[in-house]
């Protein structure tokens, strides 16, 4: 963690360094330091590049954490849009229609692995 903060200052307006502390943050339980990180993050790359990507998707995941969805899904879509696929992945699980779905197929599946099973 010092390490990214030494990055920072010498390097201030460099957006990889905030996000990479973002995900140093989180991990130390620091949700609050992380989310201030990541929006400084996004916004020095100005929402665009493999940066902002990153920061979009940690950020999604955060927000999915703390059950704010609609939040979690406006990153994921504009991480969707910079090329995360596991944002896409993230997109569907979130799609409520998705969810059914995904659940009647499981049990599905279920039954045909196990057609006298209860």
């Amino acid at each position: 963690l010092e390490r990214f903060g030494e990055a920072i200052r010498l390097l201030p307006e460099r957006a990889s360094a905030y996000n990479n502390r973002a995900q140093a943050l989180r991990l130390r339980g620091d949700v609050a330091g992380a989310l201030r990180d990541l929006d400084t993050a996004i916004r020095l790359s100005r929402g665009c590049g493999r940066t902002a990507c990153q920061s979009f998707v940690q950020r999604g995941l955060i927000h999915r954490l703390q059950a704010r969805e609609e939040e979690a899904r406006r990153d994921f879509e504009r991480a969707a849009r910079l090329g995360s696929g596991f944002a896409r992945q993230q997109l569907v699980l979130l799609n409520p229609y998705s969810a059914l779905c995904n659940q009647m197929l499981c049990e599905m599946l279920g039954r045909l692995r196990n057609p006298g099973g209860a």
